[in-house]
């Protein structure tokens, strides 16, 4: 074992990627974090979509829209503002053991902090809680398309954004080939593309607006 006397380099980390996203980082305050002197007051955490890879263990449409749900409802939620964990509750409109809205919302609140009741209850009387901040069947959306509320704690103002999945490219007939890659008996043309074909939707996610449409909501 070897030790680093830079403090600063004790979290590095190295992956060895076989892919690269294009896409803007999530940066949101924490005040536990900040309480803890883990990060100083006002500093940020920056959540990138391969950190929400990490967490999900794969990359997938599903994964990436996660990402972009959370991005483009904090962004519209807080504007010029840093969103903070803590202050910001999520509502699915579907069930937890639905395939989509369950993994789905599992990012929502890696990326938000906000829990149901298994959730960290705050210090000190609260301080920085996220407990009971994330809702399965919150509401009836308008379509079948994975559809989610953003609600800050101190404001009430709440966004509600749909990923339209249907409207995802599709993949072509390279994706047929996971078959093959799952039973070991796929060639490296065979699995370069799938992976370029699978990668591209990915990535088609991460960089189209048009998947997605946020608006203001309002709650009783």
């Amino acid at each position: 074992m070897t030790t680093n006397s830079d403090p600063t380099e004790t979290n590095s980390t190295e992956t060895n990627w076989a892919v690269t996203y294009d896409a803007d980082p999530i940066t949101i305050r924490d005040p536990v974090a900040e309480a803890l002197c883990v990060l100083e007051p006002g500093d940020p955490f920056v959540v990138t979509y391969e950190d929400v890879v990490k967490a999900a263990g794969h990359s997938c449409p599903t994964a990436a829209g996660a990402f972009r749900i959370a991005q483009v409802g904090l962004d519209t939620l807080y504007d010029d503002e840093r969103p903070v964990r803590s202050e910001v509750e999520v509502v699915a409109a579907g069930p937890e053991d639905d395939p989509t809205y369950g993994v789905t919302t599992r990012l929502l609140s890696y990326i938000t902090g906000a829990a149901g009741v298994d959730g960290f209850g705050g210090l000190g009387g609260g301080y920085g809680g996220r407990k009971n901040l994330l809702t399965y069947d919150g509401f009836d959306a308008e379509s079948a398309d994975p559809t989610f509320r953003l609600r800050r704690t101190d404001t009430g103002e709440t966004v509600e954004v749909r990923y339209h999945v249907g409207e995802i490219p599709g993949g072509g007939p390279a994706l047929g080939n996971l078959q093959s890659i799952l039973e070991g008996t796929a060639t490296d043309d065979e699995r370069a593309a799938f992976g370029e074909s699978w990668h591209r939707r990915v990535q088609s996610v991460l960089t189209d607006d048009r998947l997605f449409s946020v608006r203001n909501v309002t709650t009783d």
